[in-house]
């Protein structure tokens, strides 16, 4: 590995954290060095059951896979975290890639494939992409977290006045359409908005998109 840069700093636990698994030692070795030397976090392992072994922090991560492990191969490997629904930007590196392996690894949801020797800067710049993805997906997951929880503090009858309202429908057409009075609806609408914390009307539409909440196919209980 060549072209490395460093900017060392101070690493906290809730710092992002690169995870190696290479059942060679100076590999791992030589990986845990360079990503320290940029101020990274980092774990290695020898093997895919020694990572499953270990507690995933609940931080910005990624791992680091070579292709030919010991019993278990690095894509079947992915296979297994896929199943398990560890969901963790996986690179691989290999000294033996060859395009079918590539292209299996890479629709199996793989950020990168690296041919052995690489550069520095190369495994890097992988490492930054992958971290990126994490921690993108992880906003992404904390707020339709956040969403199914206020989700779940409407009545049966708000959600379903909250699926007609983000289809387009007026007071008027809900009332008819559900068989209540339209102030009864307008007041509903109001209790929604303000449990979702909806804003305006488009912010509630793209909550409901998030949900993937429907037109409602029957009427609740009042």
């Amino acid at each position: 590995m060549t072209g490395r840069r460093t900017s060392p700093s101070l690493a906290s636990a809730e710092d992002p954290i690169v995870f190696v698994v290479d059942d060679d030692s100076s590999v791992r070795e030589s990986l845990s060095s360079l990503f320290r030397s940029v101020g990274l976090r980092v774990e290695a392992f020898g093997s895919a059951h020694e990572f499953l072994q270990c507690k995933l922090p609940n931080v910005p991560s990624c791992l680091i896979l070579d292709i030919r492990l010991p019993r278990l191969s690095g894509l079947d490997f992915q296979a297994e975290l896929a199943k398990a629904d560890i969901q963790i930007p996986v690179i691989f590196m290999t000294g033996h890639g060859d395009i079918p392996m590539t292209v299996r690894a890479m629709k199996a949801g793989a950020v990168d494939f690296l041919t052995k020797p690489f550069r520095d800067q190369d495994m890097l710049d992988a490492v930054t992409a992958a971290i990126e993805r994490d921690r993108n997906s992880r906003d992404e997951a904390k707020v339709l977290s956040n969403l199914h929880e206020l989700f779940a503090t409407l009545t049966p009858r708000e959600r379903q006045v909250m699926a007609l309202v983000t289809t387009g429908l007026m007071n008027k057409q809900i009332a008819a359409e559900i068989g209540l009075a339209e102030i009864t609806v307008k007041i509903h609408r109001g209790h929604i908005m303000r449990k979702m914390g909806a804003k305006s009307l488009p912010d509630l539409v793209r909550m409901a998109e998030l949900l993937e909440i429907g037109p409602p196919s029957g009427q609740p209980q009042t």
